[in-house]
């Protein structure tokens, strides 16, 4: 393939000719991304954020300042190269993928809560009450609710749908619901082009290092999910599913969505995640968007 700076010159006009200016005047952009800050807080064994001022616009005439931080904070996408090597890395993610027909699911209404499973099973039973099909090529994203005990910012929306919003971060990273492994293969099977959920991970927290973290809870999991852990999540087999199974098959995925996230629920439309043009990158900080009319 040409590489497009190799092009001919005439071909690129050829190319340029053709594109036209869209009008997006009556399209609205929501913001469905979780502030980032100092006291956003890291998932089990990763370091939080730091931000040191290095200069004041008092003595140096401008404000700046250096960050550090792990990348798994706030809205990210995770590419595979997270857990797959060779990726892609985040650079090598073309602009074009993150950008696409979505179906926003809301699993609260079908009972989904603290450390309870998910599975294909509800995403079809959504697609029968709203009469909406899962196509080839959508991105799903998953809403469980529990971007409201995150302890960044809650929108009048999330307020509304959920009154007891707040900062409660072990219900946050501990208690979220997760998918199993087969639920990987109805991604695979059904076509999506990449995940998105509004918990800190796409998989159930006691399938990921919140297991060795919190092992004190692991007698209250099983008795909420009717089975021990071994049998849900058996390790290493199924370790961390969404990660292990769909990078190497190309399907990542954003973790950590809110803002108003629950202004759009039950309906298809179209949303984009932008990182950083990050060479290397295994994640990447994010703004994740949805386009609906104005």
């Amino acid at each position: 393939m040409v590489r497009r700076e190799e092009q001919p010159e005439h071909a690129v006009k050829e190319v340029m000719s053709r594109m036209r200016a869209a009008d997006l005047s009556q399209v609205q952009v929501l913001d469905l991304s979780q502030n980032f800050s100092v006291d956003s807080p890291p998932f089990a064994y990763y370091e939080g954020p730091t931000i040191k001022w290095v200069k004041k616009l008092a003595f140096e005439g401008v404000n700046a300042q250096l960050i550090s931080s792990t990348n798994h904070i706030a809205t990210h996408l995770d590419s595979p190269l997270h857990f797959y090597d060779p990726g892609p890395d985040i650079s090598r993610i073309p602009i074009t993928e993150l950008v696409g027909p979505a179906c926003i699911v809301d699993l609260q209404q079908f009972g989904i809560g603290d450390y309870d499973i998910y599975g294909s099973e509800h995403f079809e039973q959504w697609e029968r009450k709203y009469d909406i099909a899962i196509e080839r090529g959508d991105i799903l994203i998953i809403h469980t609710g529990y971007h409201a005990y995150y302890n960044e910012d809650w929108s009048p929306a999330t307020r509304e749908q959920h009154p007891d919003a707040g900062p409660n971060l072990p219900r946050c990273f501990l208690r979220h619901p997760g998918p199993r492994a087969e639920f990987c293969q109805w991604v695979l099977d059904r076509g999506i082009r990449w995940l998105a959920v509004d918990a800190i991970s796409t998989d159930h927290p006691f399938n990921t290092k919140v297991r060795d973290a919190r092992p004190d809870l692991v007698p209250e999991v099983e008795a909420k999910i009717g089975m021990s852990l071994e049998k849900a999540f058996p390790w290493p087999r199924d370790y961390q599913a969404t990660h292990t199974i769909l990078f190497p098959k190309g399907i990542y995925h954003v973790e950590n969505v809110g803002g108003d996230v629950d202004r759009v629920l039950n309906q298809r439309l179209w949303v984009g995640c932008f990182p950083f043009r990050f060479k290397g990158g295994e994640a990447a900080f994010s703004r994740f968007v949805a386009f609906v009319q104005a």
